[in-house]
């Protein structure tokens, strides 16, 4: 489909979901991606998925959407989510803020600065990358697992300033910068 079209489809789900279900039009247009379109006739629908967590939203020919309470076996459009989308202006500044202010905390700690090349070196477009490799998910997990057992004193460091001891989320606020850095390398390479 062309972009003009998903565009004006995407103009469509903002109205509609702030119509029906309160959704903040920033949120929803900054978190829904479009994904195609599903069955045929009176009965087709474009589909939207949430970028975080995978929760969809119908739209129909009629300009109505329905959120997928369920998609498979994987229950979808909890309370929270729900909240989340309905959030203020201002909630969602203070969301980004947080997030921009874990993401420097992350880019400041030793825990990274000691890390970051080796973490670097299992994306592809980095100079080290070596294919076959485990992924760099799989190497910050088992990082933070191993300095877990060693009770390293960085780690420590950075799970209470992070205020979570979960190993995935860990991994993932560790592995955030390199994200960015992953992307940098992208848009010089294209």
């Amino acid at each position: 489909m062309n972009p003009k079209k998903i565009a004006a489809l995407m103009d469509t789900l903002i109205l509609t979901c702030t119509r029906q279900f309160r959704f903040n039009p920033r949120r929803v247009a900054s978190d829904m991606r479009y994904k195609g379109t599903q069955g045929e006739g009176k009965n087709l629908v474009h589909v939207f998925k949430d970028i975080h967590t995978h929760s969809q939203i119908d739209l129909d020919s009629r300009s109505m959407a329905m959120l997928r309470e369920q998609h498979g076996d994987t229950p979808h459009w909890d309370d929270a989510e729900k909240k989340r989308y309905c959030q203020t202006d201002a909630e969602i500044d203070a969301e980004i803020a947080a997030k921009q202010a874990r993401l420097e905390a992350t880019k400041a700690s030793a825990l990274y600065q000691d890390h970051r090349e080796h973490l670097l070196s299992h994306y592809k477009g980095s100079p080290q990358y070596q294919e076959g490799r485990p992924t760099a998910r799989e190497v910050a997990r088992d990082l933070i697992m191993q300095l877990s057992v060693a009770q390293d004193a960085r780690l420590m460091e950075f799970a209470a300033q992070m205020q979570t001891n979960d190993p995935e989320q860990l991994s993932h606020l560790l592995l955030a910068p390199c994200h960015i850095e992953r992307a940098a390398w992208a848009d010089k390479n294209t």
